[in-house]
């Protein structure tokens, strides 16, 4: 069984910064995704950072320059640098890690942590 856990939320104020990170325990393997989703108040969850174990990122348009998405294999663990936090980038932040295993895909969500950005 695979367990994430979310760290680094808090609260910060207009062009702050903030490095959360995701540990996975459990077995991940080398065939996997991690990505960083956030749900603000009254709105759908969105995918904001993705990184794929062959190196692929993608970035949702309005964090593209900000936020950073980088990963740690040996440690399972994944990263997500804020940067220029605005208003905007208050939600709770979920780390999400897809594990492939031949055609089978299991994905795995962390609790959640807080962001939240005051002008």
């Amino acid at each position: 069984q695979v367990q994430l856990v979310e760290s680094g939320g808090g609260s910060v104020q207009v062009g702050g910064s903030l490095r959360l990170s995701c540990a996975a325990s459990g077995r991940i393997g080398s065939s996997n995704t991690m990505a960083w989703y956030r749900q603000a108040p009254g709105k759908q969850r969105e995918l904001v950072a993705f990184s794929s174990s062959g190196g692929r990122t993608i970035y949702v348009y309005s964090v593209k320059g900000r936020f950073t998405i980088s990963r740690d294999n040996g440690k399972n663990t994944v990263y997500l640098q804020m940067n220029s936090l605005e208003p905007e980038d208050t939600a709770v932040y979920y780390c999400k890690v897809d594990v492939i295993s031949g055609s089978t895909l299991q994905a795995y969500w962390g609790q959640g942590t807080q962001v939240t950005v005051s002008s």
